[in-house]
């Protein structure tokens, strides 16, 4: 693998626009599968010498940028953050042709690190992420010192419940036809159960934005092959095998489930059922510890910010900020 020098990328610091990024976004240039790539991501320092490092992995509908609490919070309390885009999202390449995996995006995930002379890290994930995260833990057990799963999906096996498979190509039509509209609605309904505030909507924006660029095509070509990934490469099946310690971290209002409106009401129903996914899984995991919240959603970094970093603040080591 080539490895060329991280540079500075020169983006307006702050969320006043949709899409904005919260502290410097830098650019790490490597080979895979036979292309030239670019690795977007934040790297934060506290204001003290770093106490350990955590690594944030975003969801399918996001990137870095939506971690700005969680970056805050964490450099407070003296720790380095590490905040990845992954290949196909943000600010990362949009590859034409990638054989996505979660594998491989651990990989890359790892050459950063590595890169950046990371020898250990706490890993948080969130949606999309956090199946990213279990499988990072998986192949990499001895770098992982703590895993936090925030609403990850993954937690069921949805090809498995009866999902049928659908062509990519017929995907990447779907994700073609998506607008801030379209985006708000599904947001709304599968996040937020039917409410709307006006700090979601940076978040519905970005993503529309990502759609409506000069690289609306090729980003919706990447959402699809992701979303393909996410269907066909569970993880649940070897929750039992991570060998690090992991907090699950659970909006019991979520009801997030990919291919539901490919199936019958009657098994509709049944997928995303958080509250009983919850406890099914934290009897999986050896050494686990469930944060439930009541009340929330999808996105409690998000929608409820403040009970999600007292949260956090709990399980992370020695949470105190630091004087």
């Amino acid at each position: 693998m080539r490895i060329a020098t991280a540079t500075v990328l020169l983006f307006v610091i702050g969320l006043s626009h949709a899409g904005d990024y919260p502290h410097p976004v830098q650019s790490f240039d490597f080979d895979s599968q036979r292309q030239e790539l670019s690795m977007a991501y934040m790297d934060v320092m506290p204001d003290v010498e770093p106490r350990g490092t955590f690594v944030l992995l975003h969801g399918k509908n996001f990137n870095g940028a939506y971690w700005h609490q969680t970056i805050d919070f964490l450099t407070e309390r003296g720790f380095r953050v590490v905040v990845p885009d992954q290949i196909g999202f943000g600010r990362s390449s949009m590859p034409a042709h990638y054989q996505f995996t979660f594998d491989q995006l651990a990989a890359n995930t790892r050459a950063l690190l590595a890169h950046l002379d990371v020898s250990a890290a706490h890993v948080i994930g969130h949606s999309m992420g956090g199946m990213l995260a279990t499988r990072f833990a998986l192949q990499y057990p001895e770098f992982a010192d703590q895993l936090v799963l925030l609403n990850p999906i993954g937690l069921e096996d949805w090809r498995a419940m009866g999902v049928p498979y659908v062509p990519i190509e017929r995907i990447y039509r779907a994700e073609l036809q998506k607008d801030f509209e379209s985006i708000r609605a599904y947001q709304r309904a599968s996040y937020y159960d039917g409410d709307w505030k006006e700090r979601y909507e940076p978040w519905a924006r970005m993503l529309a934005e990502a759609y409506e660029g000069d690289e609306g095509e090729r980003f919706a070509w990447n959402m699809a092959l992701t979303a393909d990934m996410v269907l066909s490469q569970p993880v649940v099946y070897q929750f039992d095998q991570l060998a690090v310690p992991t907090v699950l971290m659970i909006g019991l209002r979520d009801r997030t489930a990919i291919g539901r409106n490919l199936v019958d009401e009657a098994l509709a129903e049944k997928m995303g059922d958080y509250p009983a996914l919850t406890e099914k899984v934290a009897g999986m995991i050896p050494d686990v510890e469930v944060v439930r919240f009541e009340g929330i959603g999808h996105l409690p970094h998000i929608e409820a910010p403040e009970a999600y970093l007292e949260a956090l603040g709990d399980v992370i080591p020695d949470g105190r900020v630091v004087e």
